[in-house]
């Protein structure tokens, strides 16, 4: 496994094995990678002949009061799973690579970065389809595989694939959870252990939603009660948000079927957790 910095070379090694009929798989990054990142490659592994993840802590989608100096970061055990896991190439690009002197253009989407996390992070959205647009460019992936525990990121990323023509499959990949339900995620890390049991509340949140849909109830508005009283009844959750939308465009909706997509963000103390489900599906 190599480990490259360059946008050049990184160009220079997928054209020539594009040129060799080679297929490229990509997974972007942020680095303090777990076994849902590795889910990722593993099933990147499968369908191509050069996998290639990125690890970059890309400072345009954090805001005024995120976590990016503090966001945690573990290069060697990072580059130890993406070997375990099969990886070819590591991209791992310094912020002046990707954000030269002068940098001025942008990739920004309309409606559907909107809602749910774009609502209370003005910005964050324009960075991530940036610095995604601009990882293609260098990847020149035939597929990219992203992980639904962003759900909004991963939906978004369709709608710009679509939207630019970008030749690029996006496949979304089920969320990796801990055995007592806990999604996987690297700010999970932040998480001292009475907070980690105080953060279970959102999978019990989507569980106890995903039962009352199978009973028969579709009506979002006590779909949202019962999410609600079981986040508000731990007393270190403080809800940002707990919404039901339409599982493609993510806009409101008042009857739950099988697409609609149960979003939550959640403080626990001072780390925010997000996660989801389809009601429809089984994770």
């Amino acid at each position: 496994m190599r480990v490259i910095q360059s946008i050049s070379e990184m160009q220079q090694i997928a054209q020539a094995a594009r040129r060799a009929g080679e297929r490229i798989a990509f997974v972007p990054t942020m680095g303090f990678l777990h076994e849902g990142h590795a889910s990722l490659m593993r099933e990147g592994r499968l369908r191509s002949e050069l996998l290639v993840t990125s690890i970059f802590v890309n400072p345009t989608q954090f805001g005024a009061g995120d976590d990016f100096d503090c966001y945690p970061r573990d290069p060697e055990r990072d580059c130890t799973l993406a070997a375990a896991a099969g990886v070819d190439l590591i991209f791992a690009p310094t912020s002046r690579e990707m954000y030269p002197a002068g940098y001025q253009s942008w990739v920004d989407l309309e409606r559907i970065t909107l809602p749910l996390c774009g609502a209370s992070r003005p910005g964050h959205f324009r960075g991530v389809t940036t610095v995604v647009t601009k990882l293609f460019n260098a990847v020149l992936p035939h597929l990219a595989l992203f992980g639904k525990k962003d759900f909004q990121q991963l939906a978004v990323i369709r709608r710009m694939t679509l939207d630019l023509n970008l030749p690029v499959e996006i496949v979304g990949m089920p969320i990796v959870r801990e055995a007592d339900g806990l999604a996987m995620s690297s700010r999970n890390a932040y998480l001292s252990p009475g907070e980690r049991h105080s953060a279970l509340c959102l999978s019990r949140a989507i569980g106890g939603a995903r039962e009352q849909y199978r009973q028969g109830v579709d009506d979002v508005s006590r779909l949202r009660a019962g999410v609600l009283a079981m986040l508000k009844g731990e007393a270190a959750a403080v809800v940002e948000y707990a919404e039901f939308r339409h599982g493609e465009t993510l806009e409101e909706v008042t009857t739950a079927g099988d697409n609609t997509l149960l979003a939550l963000a959640v403080r626990i103390g001072t780390t925010r957790l997000i996660d989801n489900c389809l009601l429809g599906e089984e994770n």
